[in-house]
Order: C-alpha cells, then structure tokens, then sequence
C-alpha cells in the first residue's frame, strides 16, 4: 500500500521523484505529492488527489527545484482522499511521508491540540511533522528528533522525513512497513520498494524492523532502535530496469502471465535433483531429525497466496505425509489459536510484508512452532523473523493482481513437500525423481496454453457482459477455482465465486440458470466422474459451461457449451497450468470491459496494515 520516495544528490530531484513513483503505481493510490529542499533549504509540497498525471501537470506548471526530496502515492486509511489528505504533510518546515497507521492518533492529536497546534488534514500522518518540527524547535538534530517522535507513537510506519533546518538530509524510520535504500556515488535513494531504484542503482540495503538511517549525499548511515549504528554489506539486486517494464505488452499483468514458464524454471533451479532424488534449499536448515518430529504444518497466508497455501496443504499431506492446517493470517492471532512446538508454521507472502501473515507467523512462533518464510522480495519483513526461508524467483510483479508468483508459489511449496517427505523416509528416492521430473515439464506445459490465448479471448468475449459466474473444481483444482473467481472480480469488477464442485448442491445450484456461466475445472484425477456429473447438473438447469479438460478428453467436450484444453499434466501439478487459462480469462474480460487491468479500484499489491 502507497509508496515512498527520497532522494539526495547532485541532481534536480522532482523528476526523480516523480519517475520512482511511476515504478510504484502498482501498490494502489488515490492522491500523490512531493516536498522537494531547495538550495536555500526552503522546502516546497506540491500534492493533489487523483492520478500521478495530476501531479506532472502541477509541476509542469512550477516545478521546484533543489537536490533533495521526497514524494509519496497515498491509498486512503485516515482521511478521504483530498488534495488536504494527500502527503507529504508540512508543518514548520518539517515535510513527512508515511506509510502505516498511528493506533494512537487521536491522543496524540488531542493532546497537541491543547498545546496550541491546529491541523490542516484528517490523517494521522500529519502528527509526524507536528511532534518532529516540535523537537528540532527544541534543539534536536532531524535523526533525534524523529527518534523522539517515534517513541511517542504507536503503531505502524515506514516514514521518510526532511527539514528546513537539517539541510540536504534525509531521515527514514522503519516498523512493519517495507522500506529499502539505494546506494550511488555522490547521490542516495530511498524507497518502498526496489522497482523505484532500479534506473538508478541495483545496490539496495533492506532495513530491519525498529531502524532508522540518515541519507546525505556523500552516503548512509543505519541505526538500530537503541541509536546504535549498524552496518549492513548493500546487496546486489539482479533486476534490470527492463525487467519493471512491460516490454511490449499492453499491461504488466498481460507480461506476467507470459513469463510464468520463465519464472517457474527460475524457482526450480538449482534446487531439483531429478539426478539423486532429492531437493536442494539453500534457506531450510531443518534435518532429518528436525523433519521426523514435526507432527503438524501449519501454512499462514491471505488472499491469491492463501489459495497457494490450500493447494500446498495437498502437496505436504501427499508428499511428506505431515498433516496440515490452513489458515488465514487475518484470522488465525484472533481465535486463540492451538500451536505445538512440534509444529512448521510456513507464511506465504508474495511482498514478505503482508501484515496480517507476519502477525500470525510472530504468534505462531511466540507459541513455539518453527517457522519457515515463502516470499519473492529478498530481506522482506517476513523472510527475516523466520527460522527459515525459501524464496520464489519471479522476479518484479507489477500488476495488482498476482499471476507468477502464485505459481512460482506452487512450485516452491512442492519442492517444499519433496523434501520434506525425502527427509521424513515417506518418499522413495524412483518416487521423487518422477515427481521432479514432471515438475521440470511444466513450464511447457504452460507455453502449450499461452499459445491458446486467443481461443481463451474469444471465450472470454461471451462473458463480458455477464454479472454473476461461478468456479467449480475438486481436489486440488478447488483452490484454483477460488483463484479464477478472485482474477475475475479483481480486475473486471464482474461477481464471481469459487466452489468446491461437492458443494454445488448445498446452495449454489440455486443460482443457476441461462445468464449464470460456469466454469469448471474437468481435468483428471480422482474426482473426474464427480466433476462431469456437476456439469450435467447445470445443464440440466439452463446453465452454459465453459469446461477446462485435459487434451484427448473426448468425453467433457460433449457436455459443455465452450472447452479450454491443457495438457494431461499429472493431478499434483495440474493446478500450476489450469489457473493459466482461468489468469488469461479474466485479463481478456478485463480488458474488453475497459477496465484498470494493472490497478483496480481500491486494490493495492501489499498490504501491510491490518
């Protein structure tokens, strides 16, 4: 959610800040702005509601200058979205932005109210320049005073201030909400996230929880939450600014579905011994000993990475035989939950920021269960507090909507349940090599169905003017229905819902009719004759099936109006192709709908407050 930039330099930093808020468009936004230092240390806000071309157009007018700045994209939390609500927030010389919620606003408020201070906003950032303009007024340099704004404040942030009285700095402050520096010569960067610094370094420091950092021109300085320094080697990000473009694709999430095969062999490599048997994860230190006493896995995760985890509880139930429970990281810390010591909390986050799975992972293992991180942001929030880590290779995801890193998830949690079961003595080492060898197979396995796109196209132009569908599928093609049906109502705004199959005839059956498409997932395994009766259910009822089946299935064609085939990949690994077709069906709908494909309304990428 929103986005951060800072820079400090040699060079005019409004268009900078301007460009690294282009990069982070995808987290969602209603209102923009930037405060920019000028030379004679003034500093200048320009902000206004609605779209990042609203803001070019303001500084077209009158840019300010100056080689030091910050700038910010807002998604409402405290306040409607006003040119008053948009940040940076100014006061006494003192510009913030901020990501996050101050829990205690209202007191802090109140009680500088009575001190004399008026507000011009509704936000809780604002108080941020109130209590750090207050400290400097006192004397403190700018990293003292946030410091002793921040132990006033309650909540969640990740904050990068200047000052007209601090000339040509920076100060970030990090607790819950992503934050990462970028390093160049004679010129700093700061960020929410590293697509933001990509034109101008690939050299990136992550900052901890509780951190701070000062920015100056000639280099950074890090500070843990006791004021002692810190210092962290930067790490070399392996992105090109290319890779954060849409290289010829009319939308990021259009690029992103293309490049799954690309990412899925990324994820896989390296790590699958089709050879020995086994899986290699650099970031799993359990052994066997460790593999053996685990008596219960517990995958934490929300939204498309919680349909991963219900797939991937399949995957461990089947491959490792270590019985698994899924739960929604919203929901999981608030009931009280039971966690054994002899449990694997694993957290699935694409972002590693996600703020209600790093609160079920710290309660998890507050109460004893080793955890393990599944993430795709090097030295993101989550990755870092667990016991372990294993990271997905898809490189930068743009679009709101997740399309790669939900299957790169898929095949991380899978090499996962591999290694588990090779650790656990359930798994042969003939039984593991086959597994591994159709894992490697189903990159082309997804380039047979991209190759399909423009049959999905035309199918998908029969939807657009649907108002309700429903997803069916069984087995391990249930979570993929659950995911299809989200694709659709991220991006189209079309009502969709995804069912297990089974339970059609405990209440959904009771919409069906001609103007109620269904998809349903018809593909092999051990509910197949299941899945083909569902479908003569809604037939029999009016209702128009669109059927995704297996190539050189003779039998679902007959009994569904439109047919989309994949490959016959076996049943474990089928949920890495058949959520391809649904991924292009809803982008198709999208798009023919005219809709926002990359940033839906009132959607962000991460969300890291609860």
């Amino acid at each position: 959610m929103c986005g951060i930039v800072g820079y400090v330099g040699q060079q005019e930093s409004a268009g900078i800040l301007l460009g690294g808020l282009r990069k982070l468009e995808y987290r969602g936004y209603d209102s923009a702005g930037i405060a920019v230092q000028s030379d004679e240390n003034r500093v200048r806000v320009l902000r206004c509601r609605g779209k990042l071309d609203a803001l070019e157009a303001l500084l077209a007018a009158d840019s300010p200058k100056g080689h030091a700045g910050i700038g910010h994209t807002r998604w409402a939390t405290h306040g409607r979205p006003s040119d008053e609500n948009a940040h940076p927030h100014f006061h006494s010389g003192v510009a913030v932005v901020h990501n996050g919620i101050i829990e205690n606003h209202l007191e802090l408020k109140e009680a500088l109210r009575a001190a004399g201070h008026r507000f011009t906003s509704e936000t809780d950032t604002e108080i941020f320049a109130h209590l750090i303009s207050d400290a400097q007024g006192a004397g403190q340099d700018l990293l003292s005073a946030v410091r002793a704004a921040l132990v006033k404040v309650h909540g969640t942030y990740a904050l990068a201030v200047i000052s007209e009285r601090s000339p040509g700095q920076i100060v970030v402050a990090k607790n819950a909400s992503p934050l990462v520096l970028g390093l160049g010569r004679g010129e700093q960067f700061v960020a929410s996230d590293v697509p933001a610094l990509l034109a101008h370094t690939r050299d990136v420091v992550f900052l901890g929880e509780g951190e701070m950092a000062l920015l100056q021109r000639d280099g950074v300085r890090i500070f843990d939450e006791r004021g002692g320094e810190v210092h962290r080697a930067p790490r070399r990000v392996d992105w090109t600014p290319l890779m954060a473009e849409k290289g010829g694709h009319k939308h990021f999430m259009h690029k992103e579905i293309h490049e799954q095969p690309q990412a899925i062999a990324d994820t896989i490599r390296g790590r699958a011994s089709v050879e020995s048997g086994d899986v290699h994860l650099g970031g799993l230190t359990l052994d066997a000993g460790g593999a053996v006493a685990l008596g219960r896995g517990l995958l934490v995760a929300c939204g498309t990475s919680w349909h991963a985890a219900l797939v991937g509880r399949i995957y461990l139930e089947t491959l490792a035989r270590l019985p698994v429970e899924v739960d929604l990281g919203s929901e999981f810390r608030f009931r009280d939950p039971l966690v054994s010591p002899g449990t694997l909390a694993i957290a699935v986050s694409q972002s590693g920021e996600t703020a209600d799975t790093l609160g079920a992972l710290r309660e998890a293992r507050r109460q004893g269960a080793r955890t393990l991180a599944i993430s795709n942001v090097l030295d993101s929030a989550i990755p870092r507090e667990a016991d372990d880590v294993l990271y997905t290779h898809a490189g930068p995801e743009i679009g709101v909507a997740s399309t790669k890193c939900f299957t790169t998830q898929l095949a991380a949690l899978f090499l996962l349940a591999v290694k588990l079961g090779r650790l656990r003595g359930v798994l042969s080492p003939e039984a593991a090599q086959e597994q591994l060898t159709a894992l490697r197979q189903v990159p082309q396995w997804i380039e047979e169905v991209l190759a399909d796109e423009a049959r999905i196209a035309a199918v998908a132009s029969r939807l657009t003017s649907a108002r309700d569908l429903l997803f069916l599928g069984r087995g391990p093609q249930f979570p993929v229905a659950l995911e299809g049906a989200l694709k659709l109502k991220e991006i189209s705004y079309l009502h969709a819902e995804g069912y297990a199959a089974g339970e059609m005839k405990h209440g959904p059956i009771a919409l069906i009719d001609s103007n109620v498409p269904v998809v349903v997932l018809a593909t092999p395994g051990p509910g197949y004759d299941k899945i083909a009766g569902n479908i003569e259910e809604v037939r029999a009822r009016g209702g128009k099936v669109i059927a995704l089946c297996a190539q050189g299935d003779e039998r679902i064609p007959r009994i569904s109006d439109e047919v989309l085939r994949v490959p016959p990949a076996p049943p474990l690994l089928l949920p890495m192709v058949t959520v391809v077709p649904l991924q292009l069906l809803a982008y198709h709908v999208a798009d023919q709908r005219g809709t926002d494909v990359d940033q839906p309304r009132n959607l962000a990428k991460s969300v890291t407050v609860e």
